[in-house]
């Protein structure tokens, strides 16, 4: 992973600061790999006296690096396809890897749907299918119901995203018009033995939420999606509803199948406490599952590590706050950014430039929202930074372009794709 980008802040903050905030990043980042998580959990291969194939499919961040662990730890022959994001493909030995666009899907998205679907379909009961699903699958994994085009899920996908609905009202929805999402591909598979492994990019590491469950069984509730859609100001065509209606399952389990969590946010977090007590810190997890705007995540973040600060509650200086979930950002400006910048130019703004604060706040897949940067960081001379240069954090915020604003001041965090997904990573360092 690359370093963030800048030199030696100025003001009270050190060197140091900003280097503990990465330590503990990298940390988070390197517990949520796949290497090293498929051991003991593999499951029996097929018989090959019997002709017994074993077939690997998969989409989503993570899941290229995910299929090239599994054949490392595996060491059998086998065959399959898995589709990832763009720049997020790595060389496998037997799997064959395709790129696709996310957040908003596109054809080679669907095209690899497709041919997901089939390998499943072609699956005997004397075959073994390993499903590999981690965040980004919803958009990646791109099969419309029947009665919808690529043209209306690239819609919807775009008005959710602009909507502010948390991940979860986001999948409902998308299953809801999927031919292979919420166990439809589990259906396909069958009678074939599945086992799903997922890397968890959802809070509450619900199996239904990660990639909007295509192993897992959900039963349909059309009136529950169509009030969500409302709720959350998605228009609902003739069309829409149409096909939200006729495209039910009964959400019955299917025997023969199992499901393995191999990374989780929790996981990556209880790392980096691990990393900050060998710091000389006291790490305090505020939870791995935050949701709701990060704008106002923010704000209240602020004011817990004010009262570190100042009282020593709920930890005493020098500590660390970790963090992670998902937060959502109601666009409403022009500018670029996502919602890990989004929370730390609010971080930043509330703490008014509180001196021996200094934060960080990164997506662990490497892109923040639709950028080129995993998230920032910044210590207690931002704000006179910017000052000095003209820049008006609070037009930033309003204007949803919380990465100009630490790219001006040289305080991005540039990784590229880790290959991996557990969501937001946060940590609020207090000296």
């Amino acid at each position: 992973m690359e370093k963030a980008t800048g030199t030696t802040a100025t003001g009270t903050a050190t060197a140091s600061d900003r280097e503990i905030l990465l330590a503990l990043f990298e940390t988070a980042l390197a517990a949520a790999l796949p290497e090293g998580k498929f051991k003991d959990r593999l499951p029996a291969p097929p018989d090959a006296a019997k002709g017994g194939r074993t077939i690997v499919i998969g989409a989503g961040k993570a899941s290229a690096r995910m299929a090239r662990a599994f054949e490392e730890e595996w060491g059998r022959p086998c065959e399959g396809l898995i589709v990832t994001r763009y720049g997020h493909g790595c060389e496998t030995k037997h799997i064959e890897i395709v790129e696709a666009a996310h957040p908003v899907p596109d054809q080679a998205g669907l095209d690899a749907a497709r041919r997901i679907l089939e390998l499943a379909r072609s699956a005997g009961p004397d075959d073994l299918v390993v499903c590999l699903m981690s965040g980004g699958a919803s958009s990646l994994l791109t099969l419309p119901a029947e009665g919808l085009t690529l043209a209306d899920k690239q819609a919807l996908n775009s008005a959710l995203l602009k909507s502010g609905a948390p991940i979860g009202v986001m999948n409902r929805v998308r299953k809801s018009m999927s031919a292979i999402k919420g166990g439809r591909l589990a259906a396909a598979i069958a009678p074939a033995r599945a086992v799903t492994y997922l890397i968890s990019d959802v809070p509450g590491d619900d199996p239904a939420a990660i990639g909007s469950g295509p192993t897992i069984p959900e039963a349909s509730d059309p009136e529950t999606v169509l009030g969500l859609m409302r709720t959350w100001g998605i228009e609902i065509t003739d069309k829409l509803e149409q096909v939200i209606r006729a495209n039910t399952v009964s959400g019955d389990a299917i025997p023969g199948q199992e499901v393995h969590m191999i990374a989780t946010p929790l996981m990556a977090l209880k790392a980096a406490e691990e990393k900050a007590k060998a710091l000389g810190l006291t790490p305090l997890i505020l939870g791995d599952a935050i949701e709701g705007e990060a704008r106002e995540a923010g704000n209240v973040f602020a004011g817990i590590a004010r009262s570190a600060s100042e009282h020593g509650l709920p930890a005493a200086a020098p500590c660390v706050l970790l963090s992670g979930g998902e937060t959502t950002v109601t666009v409403r400006g022009k500018g670029r950014g996502g919602r890990s910048v989004e929370f730390l130019l609010a971080l930043a703004i509330a703490l008014k430039g509180r001196e021996g604060v200094s934060a960080i706040s990164c997506d662990t897949d490497g892109v923040d929202g639709t950028e080129d940067n995993a998230g920032a960081w910044f210590d207690a001379a931002l704000l006179a930074d910017a000052a000095s240069r003209g820049l008006k954090p609070d037009d930033y915020l309003a204007n949803n372009d919380g990465y100009s604003f630490f790219s001006a001041l040289d305080r991005l965090v540039m990784t590229g794709p880790t290959l991996t997904n557990v969501n937001d990573f946060r940590a609020i360092l207090v000296r």
